[in-house]
């Protein structure tokens, strides 16, 4: 059995992490622990680096024969965020990458010299879970029961990835959904649809997700 402790923003990714990776896991008896970041009254969202660097340090400290990994976004992380400036300049692809880089370097430099860099796998996302909808436009139109899916259509056709929808706080992808749907729950009907759509085609449209999840299945018989 192979434990991996999944830090979190907030419900919306710890029930994804529950009811859509989990079960993908299940095959290569890796088995994953999401846990928001913050206190547990925290309500969630990103905020200054030191807090996460804190439950980062504290989840390796406390289970040492365990992983640990990240879902954070990218948009919206203040500069105290290991290279969140040198991210900026980077190009798309590029941005994620240097925030776990920097993460990486930062948290194991916290661990000192015998700390094995492997336990920890940082993941940044570019923009919030719900990009992740917007990789098979019929089901996300269907799951928002909209009477067709042209909408969803023409945001998708904006950007080269799913992972790309974002231009403003206006325009985050839930923010798009909730324009189209002002029902719409983060938390019920964003897992819900994720569930429709299907890890597979979520890896198959979203290249540095689809990353990550290679990077965990690679963890299979390390334990």
């Amino acid at each position: 059995m192979i434990r991996v402790h999944v830090l979190v923003e907030g419900q919306t990714e710890e029930t994804f992490v529950k009811s859509v990776l989990q079960p993908h896991f299940n095959q290569y008896e890796i088995y994953l622990f999401p846990r928001l970041l913050g206190k547990p009254r925290h309500k969630g969202g990103i905020g200054e680096y030191p807090r996460a660097q804190r439950d980062i340090l504290t989840t390796l400290k406390e289970d040492v024969g365990a992983f640990c990994t990240t879902m954070f976004d990218y948009y919206g992380m203040p500069n105290s965020w290991p290279n969140r400036e040198i991210a900026g300049q980077k190009p798309f692809a590029e941005k994620p990458v240097a925030l776990e880089e920097g993460i990486l370097a930062d948290i194991a430099a916290g661990l000192g010299t015998g700390f094995n860099r492997a336990r920890f796998i940082p993941y940044v996302q570019m923009h919030e879970f719900e990009a992740l909808l917007f990789s098979d436009p019929k089901r996300l139109a269907d799951g928002l029961e909209l009477a067709d899916d042209t909408a969803i259509q023409a945001i998708r056709g904006q950007f080269r990835t799913p992972e790309e929808i974002n231009d403003s706080q206006k325009t985050a992808p839930s923010k798009r959904i909730i324009g189209l749907n002002a029902g719409y729950s983060k938390v019920l009907d964003g897992v819900r649809v994720s569930q429709r759509i299907g890890l597979d085609v979520m890896r198959a449209q979203c290249p540095h997700f689809n990353n990550w999840i290679e990077k965990l299945e690679a963890l299979a018989g390390r334990g």
